[in-house]
């Protein structure tokens, strides 16, 4: 189970986007500030308005790419960000990207694709990363929707996605979560084996 482009759409057309924080998530931008190579080439999976990339932009990262099913986030994006490189925003599912990248950045999109599909998500971070490369972010922590997005989960199912490909460096609770996510989020930090 996969939804669709016109299901996302319809998300961003209706403003029913509860994921969207309307900003950087503070643990992404914690992190964020501590990076000093900017030259790193990051992905940002099913990245909505993507509020992350502008911030890394805006720090003078230039190697940030967005993918999602959606138009209407990466449009927004541009908006935004004018000096966003359109060609770094990919209009396309994420199970579809075939590149490699240092660092993927995962903010709210492993809830929003079906559980069925998780295993498959390890997987294909694994396949875009360089060796050592890292999945960044943070999962929710929490028993939430079964038959719709955002999907829950907890510690104990994640990692028997993804200790196959990573070691699982950090992955703990997330002590500086947006006030709404508060006890609800994992932040990760997983690197290639």
């Amino acid at each position: 189970m996969n939804l669709s482009e016109n299901f996302w759409e319809n998300k961003y057309k209706t403003n029913k986007i509860g994921w969207d924080l309307g900003v950087i998530s503070p643990p992404l931008k914690s992190y964020f500030d501590q990076l000093t190579n900017k030259n790193l080439k990051i992905l940002i999976p099913g990245g909505g308005n993507s509020y992350e990339a502008e911030y890394l932009f805006s720090k003078g990262f230039k190697n940030i790419f967005v993918v999602d099913v959606s138009k209407l986030p990466l449009e927004n994006i541009l908006k935004r960000v004018p000096g966003f490189p359109s060609s770094q925003l990919i209009h396309a599912n994420f199970f579809d990207v075939y590149d490699s990248f240092d660092l993927i950045i995962e903010q709210t999109f492993f809830c929003a694709i079906h559980p069925d599909l998780r295993e498959k998500y390890a997987s294909k971070i694994n396949d875009l990363l360089h060796n050592k490369g890292k999945l960044i972010g943070l999962f929710f922590d929490a028993k939430l929707n079964e038959d719709h997005p955002p999907f829950g989960g907890n510690k104990k199912e994640y990692e028997t996605y993804f200790k196959p490909y990573f070691s699982l460096d950090v992955f703990e609770k997330c002590y500086n979560s947006y006030h709404n996510r508060q006890e609800m989020e994992l932040f990760v930090k997983f690197v290639k084996k």
